[in-house]
């Protein structure tokens, strides 16, 4: 029979950020917590297939009841732009930033520089969806990766899909963010330079 601390340890690992230490500090927490706090870490992990599911035009998670999350079926939403974003970790920070009212699409990541491959990658999705985009009025994409060599390649790769699109603009954020930096860690204020230097 497995261990079940080793087993919970090792899940742990698979957290992106988490190494061994990590995973078993976490472990250890738990054990020490009262067993209503493993109960209610439990009921949320199981929740979470019960009741979160993927919006059908951003294709972040969500809880909503609809299949459409609340910001794509927001009807005072900007209709002419659409930000390309790695992860819903990269929506959220923008939207918290304030400054954006547009729509999103949430790629699934970014390219792996060591094998180039956008597999995985929802650019399929995403061109499928640009034209009823564009007949609701979108004429504007900002690519919105982070400013990392990984983020560049899936901008370039992006932009290039897009190109054949001769409607659309097709924009990067400016430099507000420093070379290097992920875009869900970024303060509000920064990615407002970024928008708004966008080119």
């Amino acid at each position: 029979m497995n261990d079940p601390i080793e087993t919970l340890t090792s899940l742990f690992e698979k957290f992106p950020g988490i190494g061994p230490r990590q995973a078993g500090r976490f472990v250890q927490f738990l054990l020490r917590s009262p067993a209503s706090v493993r109960r209610e870490l439990a009921e949320a992990v199981q929740a979470l297939s019960a009741s979160v599911h993927q919006c059908i035009e951003c294709m972040r998670f969500h809880s909503e009841k609809g299949k459409a999350c609340g910001i794509c079926s927001n009807k005072n939403r900007e209709a002419s732009l659409l930000a390309v974003v790695a992860s819903d970790a990269d929506l959220t920070a923008l939207e918290r930033s304030g400054t954006y009212s547009g729509h999103y699409f949430v790629l699934g990541g970014t390219i792996s520089l060591a094998s180039e491959k956008a597999s995985g990658l929802r650019v399929k999705q995403l061109l499928d969806s640009v034209p009823a985009r564009v007949k609701n009025g979108m004429n504007e994409v900002i690519l919105a990766f982070p400013a990392t060599p990984e983020g560049d390649a899936t901008a370039t790769h992006v932009r290039e899909k897009l190109a054949e699109i001769p409607t659309i603009t097709v924009s990067s954020l400016g430099r507000g963010l420093s070379t290097g930096s992920e875009l869900e860690y970024a303060d509000p204020e920064t990615i407002k330079s970024a928008l708004e230097s966008r080119r």
